[in-house]
């Protein structure tokens, strides 16, 4: 094997072994952990790449209506930064698995390619041993009819296996030529969705970082006086809700796959809200959701914006136990719908899953995911 077909197996092997580090567990694109306190003199907004907002250091003895406020946006903006995590860790997940796939193709292509060649050096030689004439030229020269006639057949079915020859090196020429190409695009694809899962890990650090920088400069009494604004606010929201009509004709029982969906998300209440996680100790919101109908047997989109794009939509007239109600105009958090009008959910960070009415948040829509 000359050093040029060596290398095209060494590189794909490469390829293979840094696949392999990218997606490891404990890279840097695993759960971060704890969340790490802003770099001095940078904002997190600053170090995102995005316009820094200028009440970012909303003081206790400001309204806490403000405060509440301000504190929504941000765990509404992590949740739309965890959407596109996930959904960039899904894509990485995905394009390495077809750039390890390419890179065994391009391993046996080069081997079978090494094989042909073989096969043409043989054939190049046997010719050299018999003088080098070719075939058409010893057969002119036979004076036996019978060995002639014999002759002929031979040299028409070493002219198609030459050309049959040629044909099979000249295509698995090509197709090694198009798994290299194909690779280094998926590479180049990987690489970009790295950087993608990167840039959004940062922003839901970084929104987390400036909520609970918040949340901590409020005295006890604050927090306190907080938690029941909060409670106040869902209370009006859900009774609203209810009120309009939404919930009339919606179905009180779940099919045999939704019953099951329901009793694992509700078996996970009081378990963390962790972005990025999928279980079985913690949860983000579409991690819940997705995990739970995995259970029931059916699999679903990861993210809740890739649930609400691709699942069945059906009216909130008509939803049933197990369905899934999806969150805000951008469709950055999700809920399963568990009947009397409320849901199960992964809040946002420093909450745990619960259970809360299906109207405290605005309704972008509800999606089923049985076919």
């Amino acid at each position: 094997m000359g050093p040029g077909k060596r290398g095209l197996i060494t590189a794909a092997v490469a390829v293979v072994c840094a696949v392999t580090v990218l997606t490891a567990p404990g890279t840097a694109f695993a759960d971060p952990g704890p969340t790490p306190a802003p770099t001095a003199g940078v904002t997190p907004d600053q170090d995102a790449g995005v316009t820094p907002d200028q009440d970012a250091d909303v003081t206790p003895d400001q309204d806490l209506e403000a405060v509440r406020d301000r504190l929504d946006r941000l765990y509404r903006e992590a949740a739309a930064a965890t959407d596109a995590y996930n959904a960039a860790e899904e894509k990485a997940e995905r394009q390495s698995a077809e750039v390890v796939e390419l890179a065994a193709k391009i391993v046996e292509g080069q081997e079978a390619l090494d094989a042909l060649e073989q096969r043409a050096a043989a054939a190049a030689r046997s010719q050299y041993r018999t003088g080098g004439l070719p075939d058409e030229a010893k057969l002119m020269l036979s004076d036996d009819p019978a060995e002639f006639l014999d002759g002929a057949g031979r040299v028409i079915q070493g002219q198609r296996a030459a050309k049959g020859l040629l044909g099979q090196l000249e295509r698995a020429q090509a197709a090694l030529k198009t798994y290299a190409a194909d690779a280094a695009d998926h590479w180049q694809e990987l690489e970009a969705n790295r950087k993608a899962k990167a840039a959004a890990q940062r922003t839901v650090e970084h929104r987390i970082a400036a909520a609970e920088k918040l949340e901590s400069a409020l005295a006890k009494e604050e927090k306190e006086r907080l938690a029941r604004l909060e409670r106040a606010a869902a209370e009006r929201a859900q009774t609203a809700w209810l009120d309009s009509g939404a919930l009339d004709g919606a179905g009180a029982d779940a099919t045999e796959q939704g019953a099951k969906a329901v009793k694992y998300a509700t078996a996970q209440i009081g378990k963390p809200y962790v972005w990025g996680a999928e279980g079985p100790k913690a949860f983000d919101c579409s991690g819940l959701t997705s995990r739970a109908w995995a259970a029931a047997g059916r699999g679903i989109p990861r993210t809740s914006q890739e649930q609400w794009r691709q699942l069945e939509r059906v009216s909130t007239e008509d939803m049933r136990p197990g369905d899934l109600i999806i969150y805000f105009d951008d469709a950055s958090h999700v809920g399963m719908y568990v009947g009397d009008g409320e849901v199960v959910h992964a809040p946002r960070p420093g909450r745990a899953v619960t259970v809360t009415g299906a109207g405290t948040m605005p309704i972008l829509g509800v999606v089923r995911p049985e076919a």
